[in-house]
């Protein structure tokens, strides 16, 4: 399978928070491909450098790409435009995990969270598939 994982799902993983050991499974899956957009990464990035500092957060980025994470930072005219719109029509939803959705959906992936409150704004019929892990 191929994953997309937001930012909630890394931080899961790397902190060992519930949820974390959904992430963990699926990293260790080697039949899976796990990618993070680059929008995503910037908010693990800066979540441990607020908690730990730089060179934490660094660290934490190569223990990440190490577990199996593709980065991708696809930011073409129309890739960011979906992500906007998208934005514009979910207000709820945070920008960086707009940018993972229309990955995901770019890749056919499924988008992995724990922000359950956020993603069910999308509804049902929204075409993405969502994998909550908590």
């Amino acid at each position: 399978m191929i994953f997309t994982l937001d930012a909630s799902a890394m931080i899961a993983f790397a902190s060992g928070e519930p949820g974390g050991e959904m992430v963990e499974a699926i990293l260790a899956d080697t039949a899976n491909l796990c990618y993070a957009h680059a929008a995503n990464l910037c908010e693990v990035y800066y979540d441990a450098c607020r908690r730990s500092g730089a060179t934490a957060a660094d660290q934490l980025i190569s223990d990440l790409a190490a577990s199996g994470v593709r980065f991708r930072s696809d930011m073409d005219p129309v890739f960011w435009r979906q992500a906007g719109r998208l934005k514009a029509d979910l207000r709820r939803i945070s920008l960086s995990d707009c940018f993972g959705l229309v990955l995901a959906s770019t890749l056919g992936a499924e988008f992995v969270t724990a922000d359950r409150h956020e993603m069910e704004a999308l509804g049902g019929n929204s075409g993405y598939s969502i994998r909550f892990i908590r």
